[in-house]
């Protein structure tokens, strides 16, 4: 009886979407198709977050942006819907339990990103173009709940850490694939080298920095032996297609991240501390401040423009004389430090940069990439950026996240009790080196195809900080449930 029930609810349903869907087509309603995605999505939103999650990190490499120029809204689909959803039901769900583990609550670099939130929710309120910083807002919250304080509960499980970068770098690698291909069609250019990723990244920084950023973890997953011999063999063929795709981008600051992160390796295996490194890196900045003039002088006889050449596009990384990108770039810096100058405190409010620096440009420092309008783009920076936009605790609340997650991952690294916590430690912190030093040149944190990986490999680093890097019996104990 329950079975002929059962088979009869299903020839009713079935019955009523096939009329459905007839009548959607005869209507040329073809949105209708996708209503059996939604409930599927609906299903895993309330059932199965993580595995919804994942399929949204699947998404991520994968989604292209449509845009509405009337409204100058542009949203990357389908990721970006899904991750505001999740957004809300997480919210819903820590409201009504009223808990959130207290341990990863308080640790110092979620406290630092509540205080960087907090301190960009203050400057929409005073920002010059309000509707702009509402929704630069709202896109960074959905970044950071879903793949911070989300993932770090999901991330309880070590597994769940790999489970979601291998998410992600399978179908990029169906990108780069994708990307290479177009590339060779057009003889490798370094000019072509600009746009064939699109739609899919918008061009090759952006594709760079996420190649960068992974690259590392890659390698930290060919030496870990808790994985299989094929599975380790796989990631050595990805590393190797990674490698190459990052060399034909024709991305120098990309180029440079990943020289910035070889650099600190033998730091790590010197076991310096955090305030050692800092030391250094301040005398660094001390020298460069004594010699300025010098190092300009040796800049400006650098006549090396970017080439299809290698060694050539190399050698104008530091061409800051006659190279339009360097220049473009020194440009936006400079616009970014004369609109702070005007606005210290609060900014011009979050995402309004690209609206507000045109007026700040200097004929003198303009190139032939240049525009009056003032309307290619951002300030070219991670830290410049937030100084204009949100005012100097903006950009300093931004560098404290960065000091703290390079200072914790340098501790879970020291004071692993496995190698493979150890290892895959030093690859999410090399990988986000890798972006930290990238994100002196550009600026990439409003887009899903960086902030997916970004702030889950932070979130990562802390669970590993949080849950793993204990006594074993302690930390099978404790652990939260895995599906949050």
């Amino acid at each position: 009886m329950a079975e002929a029930l059962k088979l009869r609810w299903f020839y009713i349903i079935s019955g009523i979407f096939t009329a459905l869907s007839l009548a959607a087509i005869a209507g040329e309603f073809f949105w209708f198709a996708l209503f059996p995605v939604l409930l599927l999505v609906l299903y895993l939103a309330f059932f199965s977050m993580d595995t919804l999650m994942y399929l949204i990190v699947i998404s991520t490499p994968l989604a292209v942006v449509l845009k509405n120029e009337d409204f100058n809204i542009g949203m990357s689909i389908p990721s970006e819907p899904l991750m505001f959803g999740i957004m809300l039901l997480f919210l819903f769900k820590v409201l009504h339990e009223g808990s959130y583990d207290k341990r990863a609550l308080w640790h110092p670099v979620t406290i630092a990103i509540m205080i960087n939130l907090i301190w960009i929710a203050l400057t929409v309120i005073t920002s010059s173009i309000v509707i702009v910083s509402v929704k630069f807002l709202i896109a960074r919250l959905w970044f950071v709940l879903v793949f911070y304080f989300l993932a770090v509960q999901l991330f309880a499980n070590i597994k769940n850490i790999k489970r979601f970068l291998w998410c992600y770098m399978i179908p990029f690698a169906g990108i780069i694939g994708y990307t290479i291909y177009r590339h060779a069609q057009n003889g490798f250019t370094e000019k072509s080298a600009h746009w064939v990723m699109y739609p899919f990244y918008n061009d090759h920084t952006s594709y760079a920095a996420a190649l960068t950023l992974l690259i590392p973890v890659l390698f930290a997953f060919i030496v870990d032996k808790t994985y299989s011999s094929v599975t380790r063999f796989f990631a050595a063929v990805l590393f190797l297609i990674f490698i190459s795709a990052l060399v034909l981008s024709y991305t120098r600051a990309a180029w440079m991240g990943l020289v910035v992160a070889l650099m600190f390796l033998p730091m790590i295996f010197l076991r310096l501390r955090i305030y050692t490194i800092l030391i250094i890196a301040v005398t660094g900045g001390v020298l460069f401040h004594q010699y300025q003039e010098e190092i300009l002088i040796l800049l400006e006889k650098n006549k090396s423009n970017s080439s299809s050449d290698l060694a050539v596009h190399a050698k104008s990384i530091s061409n800051v004389s006659t190279d339009a990108s360097n220049r473009e770039r020194i440009n936006r810096w400079k616009s970014a430090l004369r609109m702070y100058k005007e606005r210290p405190v609060f900014g011009w409010g979050p995402g309004t940069y690209q609206f507000k620096y045109a007026p700040f440009q200097q004929s003198s420092e303009m190139t032939i990439i240049s525009t009056n309008a003032g309307d290619r783009g951002n300030a070219h920076s991670e830290y410049i950026g937030p100084l204009a936009e949100s005012g100097v605790l903006g950009s300093l609340s931004f560098i404290v996240i960065v000091f703290l997650v390079i200072s914790r991952g340098l501790k879970v690294i020291y004071e692993s009790k496995t190698r493979e916590i150890c290892l895959l430690a030093k690859g999410l912190l090399l990988g986000l080196i890798t972006y930290f030093a990238h994100g002196t040149l550009n600026n990439f944190l409003d887009t899903d195809k960086l902030s997916v990986p970004f702030w889950g490999m932070i979130a990562a680093l802390v669970a590993l900080d949080v849950y793993h890097n204990k006594n074993k019996n302690a930390q099978d104990a404790e652990l939260p449930q895995s599906n949050p």
